[in-house]
């Protein structure tokens, strides 16, 4: 089982928009970030003890960065190396594991410090990313060491896997909206599975993956890194950690970027019910786009879906495309306004009994190759999120919540509604909190970058964001664009006012819009 909509900032391609913007004047802030230094990684609540010099002293080793089984190895520019952390950041003097971390170096004179990036998930790989991403922040690598890294328990930092390539693709005969009390079972024994395979796989680990353990994960690689300032990309669930940090080092907070803002006030049913809305209203643009009225084509979708749930589609393989296989593959070309013509030749072959075009834009978003092996990205996901998060909806519970969602989306509501209970259903680990805190007062300015049309992280949340950062510290950009995330994302407007703040410290006027 894989959750069903990731927070992540991965698409295939941006979308090129229209460009323009409106809003006002801005003023200058001082980043500090030009200089490092060491110190206590003490979080400003005092839960955590000052770290040993072992730690905070340690120098790190960088060298050529090698290639790994999912991305060859990049360019000379690039450098590798692994961080120590605590494996428990309540025994600071314990047990360490290692982060894997990725640099290039300022290209310019006039250098900045670090910028750090988190590309979302939670579980994307830093590592393999960043060096695809370095084009899009070509401006930013100017004056900043471009710098990113696998959180614990994802890729090559103690990353997690709950269950290998073949249970994988059997699982893809499990009804995600079940109809029976047999598939009900089904359902919810493969949840259990999975996370005792996490269980086996991750260890002593699986309790110290929280998005709090990789915000102090974070001040470390700050002090390690010789920067008197935390400057921090965040994109999607990378939004979340954004604001995590600042609430737990507001002091140390630099120039703070959260694209794609996270809603931090939504609770697991909260978010899926935001996501249900989210990818609904994607979906009602992309119909308006083809000419189709959203509500006939949305009644055309839903009739499709349950004609495949009762029979699956052939494929050019051997595999069938399963409801569930239908609603991934619809998916994921929502992410980004280019593909979507790629979901009207999808929809137009399963119209017709193909589902291969749907499988193989399900298989992109599930990370499966031709050969058929899967990449672990959703295994870390829900490792983490499942720490994060407290509640633990029962199937009764999540089936009087079902209504709710089918209003909200016809498509989505009854998947996103029944993973509320699957998701973390009989976790070996319990959750940490109902929602996270990321009030931050005393913190520098962080901008927020809302996109109206975003389906994963729905524009709503930008400005809870702000509000939950507090006075002053939260501003708000938003872009009238469609797709996941805006940042390179074809907006002069949007790029322009993110390359100021990050390079010459301009805070643009909150409330600024980008269309």
């Amino acid at each position: 089982m894989a959750r069903f909509v990731r927070w992540t900032a991965l698409t295939a391609a941006a979308a090129l928009l229209a460009t323009g913007c409106s809003g006002g004047s801005s003023e200058s802030t001082d980043a500090e970030g030009e200089t490092g230094g060491n110190g206590s990684s003490a979080s400003s609540d005092g839960s955590v003890d000052a770290l040993p010099s072992s730690l905070t002293s340690q120098k790190l080793d960088w060298g050529r960065c090698e290639a790994t089984d999912d991305s060859p190895a990049p360019g000379d520019e690039w450098q590798c190396t692994t961080l120590k952390t605590p494996l428990d950041w309540s025994e600071p003097k314990g047990r360490t594991i290692d982060l894997a971390l990725i640099r290039a170096k300022a290209t310019g004179d006039d250098r900045i410090g670090s910028l750090l990036f988190n590309f979302g998930g939670p579980g994307s790989s830093g590592v393999s990313t960043l060096s695809w991403y370095a084009s899009t922040a070509s401006e930013l690598g100017k004056r900043y060491d471009l710098v990113s890294w696998d959180p614990r328990g994802v890729g090559a930092s103690e990353g997690v896997r709950c269950r290998g390539d073949k249970e994988i693709q059997a699982s893809e005969s499990v009804d995600f909206t079940p109809d029976t009390p047999a598939e009900e079972s089904a359902y919810f024994r493969d949840a259990a599975a999975f996370g005792k395979g996490c269980e086996k796989s991750a260890g002593p680990l699986m309790a110290h993956v929280s998005t709090t353990d990789t915000a102090r994960d974070m001040d470390l690689m700050r002090q390690v890194l010789g920067d008197r300032k935390t400057h921090y990309f965040g994109i999607s669930y990378g939004t979340e950690l954004g604001g995590v940090y600042a609430h737990l080092f507001p002091k140390n907070v630099g120039r703070l970027i959260l694209d794609a803002v996270a809603d931090p006030g939504a609770d697991s049913a909260g978010h899926a019910e935001n996501q249900a809305r989210g990818f609904q209203r994607a979906l009602n643009n992309y119909l308006r786009s083809t000419g189709q009225g959203a509500e006939e084509g949305t009644r055309k979708i839903v009739n499709l879906l349950k004609r495949i749930d009762a029979s699956p589609l052939p494929t050019s393989s051997e595999r069938k495309l399963t409801e569930t296989l239908a609603l991934i593959g619809m998916i994921q070309p929502l992410y980004s306004e280019s593909r979507w013509p790629a979901l009207t030749s999808a929809l137009e072959s399963a119209e017709q009994g193909d589902g291969s075009e749907l499988l193989a834009l399900a298989d992109d978003y599930n990370d499966r190759d031709p050969s058929g092996r899967y990449g672990t990205g959703s295994h870390s996901q829900r490792v983490i999120s499942c720490l994060d998060e407290k509640q633990r909806p029962t199937a009764e519970e999540t089936k009087k919540l079902l209504p709710r969602f089918e209003k909200v989306s016809p498509v989505f509501g009854p998947m996103l509604g029944w993973d509320t209970a699957g998701w973390c259903h009989d976790w070996p680990v319990a959750g940490q909190y109902d929602t996270p805190e990321v009030s931050a007062p005393g913190a520098a300015p962080i901008l927020l970058v809302g996109n109206t049309g975003d389906p994963a992280t729905p524009y709503e949340g930008t400005r809870r964001m702000a509000d939950e950062l507090g006075k002053g510290v939260g501003v708000v950009l938003t872009w009238k664009g469609e797709g996941h995330s805006a940042y390179g994302k074809g907006s002069d407007c949007v790029d322009s006012a993110v390359n100021a703040y990050l390079l010459e410290g301009t805070v643009p006027e909150d409330g600024k819009v980008c269309s």
